[in-house]
């Protein structure tokens, strides 16, 4: 987390402030913004390795005070517009497409202003997993559930409990018993209540049109500005099907032992 202020640039409302960051997710927060922000993107891995990945920002809910630009050699390109209030909005770029710049636009009273976003810094693969464009709700063929399997960042077997649309943020939260877990990054899946049942959620499209249904599902996905996001979720039983067919060929890339 790095938190400037533009409090000590008072006298001097054009200063341009720089700003390194190393690690490969955290968040910004610039509180009281005059001048601009010239925010860095140092990852600790090799610098032939910038061109292989893609950079996402997403606003604080209410994040206001400043425009935030993408900026290659003296050129300015807005990506997010001050006062811009699209709920849960995504904007990814390449690495190699240019840095960010945030300026603060004019205000009457910078002491009522926070310009925030949280990054995160993904491998290309990955974020095309995430960003989808083309047929984003389309089933997973029998190989790419496989892969998913052993690249995901979960992979559970459990159930739709319910189903929650958000209309506002266009997604929809499916709220998940969880029979077994296999793998998980973060721990968005935990014991909840007396019971001692398994639950998290699990987001995806609004336009996917999921909805609550009997049986077992394989779930797998990703983590994404700390929410597990809906990857292949194939039925069990055909999760089975495939698995077997794939170790009976000696063709499945990874072991998970899906009884």
């Amino acid at each position: 987390l790095s938190s400037p202020s533009g409090l000590t640039h008072e006298s001097h409302k054009k200063d341009v402030e720089q700003v390194y960051l190393r690690c490969s997710e955290g968040s910004i927060e610039w509180m009281y913004p005059t001048g601009a922000l010239i925010v860095n993107l140092r990852p600790n891995i090799s610098p032939a390795s910038y061109k292989h990945l893609t950079v996402c920002i997403k606003p604080f809910k209410d994040s206001a005070g400043a425009n935030i630009y993408l900026e290659k050699t003296g050129e300015l390109k807005l990506l997010v517009r001050d006062g811009d209030r699209s709920p849960s909005r995504v904007y990814c770029f390449g690495y190699d497409q240019g840095g960010l710049f945030v300026e603060a636009t004019p205000q009457q009273d910078i002491s009522r202003k926070i310009t925030g976003f949280q990054y995160e810094l993904l491998s290309r693969g990955i974020a095309a997993d995430l960003h989808t464009a083309s047929a984003p709700c389309r089933p997973c063929s029998d190989t790419e559930v496989l892969l998913a399997v052993c690249t995901s960042d979960f992979v559970i077997r459990g159930s739709i409990q319910n189903v929650t649309n958000e209309a506002e943020e266009q997604e929809s939260i499916i709220h998940v018993g969880v029979n077994k877990l296999y793998r998980q990054k973060s721990k968005v899946f935990q014991l909840t209540g007396e019971s001692g049942n398994w639950r998290g959620q699990i987001k995806t499209l609004l336009e996917c049109g999921v909805k609550p249904g009997d049986g077992d599902f394989l779930f797998t996905g990703r983590m994404h500005f700390g929410e597990a996001r809906l990857g292949c979720a194939p039925r069990f039983k055909d999760f089975q099907r495939m698995y077997k067919e794939a170790k009976d060929k000696g063709l499945n890339p990874c072991e998970i032992g899906p009884d």
